[in-house]
């Protein structure tokens, strides 16, 4: 499956600022994608949208704010920029607080959006990797049986060839084959490699 185009979604009741920001944000060759309402970006997001959004706190019926609570509560990890009126400024500090990438205040200039923008596009790109990374890891994990999860346990819990042949009530030359095909399936070369991997998932 090929991986979604990243997208700025830009959520804001303002037809106006809709308008302007999609100006920008295209000349500057980036996909954009705009809602009038929270309800309406709820209706079309997906869970493998890429990009970031950029939300206006105050809207009717969902505010920014509610809307952010939503993607929260779905799992959503789309990195969210609030544009703030000035006096939301203690709002928006709040919802940094709780989890959001960034906030700006109106008015603005172009250079500061965009640059906030590439920060969030740098955050979502990373956050896709490392998903991507556990993923990869949880699937190399699924083809181990359950002795050599055992086995691996106990490697990782830093137990010698010795001592995992004791506890688990298998010979030496035993726990040697299994930690051998532990290293070939997680494809890692080194121990400090498969405790890296076995910890990203904890």
């Amino acid at each position: 499956m090929s991986e979604p185009q990243p997208t700025i979604h830009v959520v804001d009741d303002d037809e106006a600022m809709r308008d302007s920001m999609t100006w920008l944000l295209e000349s500057e060759g980036y996909t954009v994608a705009c809602y009038d309402s929270a309800a309406g970006f709820l209706a079309a997001r997906g869970d493998h949208m890429r990009g970031c959004i950029v939300l206006d706190v105050r809207m009717p019926e969902m505010s920014g704010l509610e809307l952010h609570e939503k993607l929260e509560a779905l799992g959503s990890r789309l990195p969210i920029i609030f544009v703030t009126g000035h006096g939301d400024v203690p709002m928006a500090v709040s919802a940094l607080q709780r989890g959001a990438c960034d906030f700006i205040e109106k008015p603005f200039n172009d250079e500061d959006l965009l640059s906030r923008i590439r920060r969030a596009l740098e955050l979502d790109a990373e956050l896709s990797a490392r998903e991507q990374r556990n993923h990869a890891i949880a699937r190399r994990l699924e083809q181990l049986t359950l002795r050599e999860r055992e086995v691996m346990q106990l490697v990782v819990a830093g137990k010698l060839n010795k001592q995992i042949a004791d506890a688990l009530d298998i010979s030496m030359k035993t726990v040697e084959a299994h930690r051998a095909r532990v290293m070939e399936k997680m494809g890692v070369r080194t121990l400090a490699e498969l405790v890296k991997a076995v910890m990203t998932l904890n």
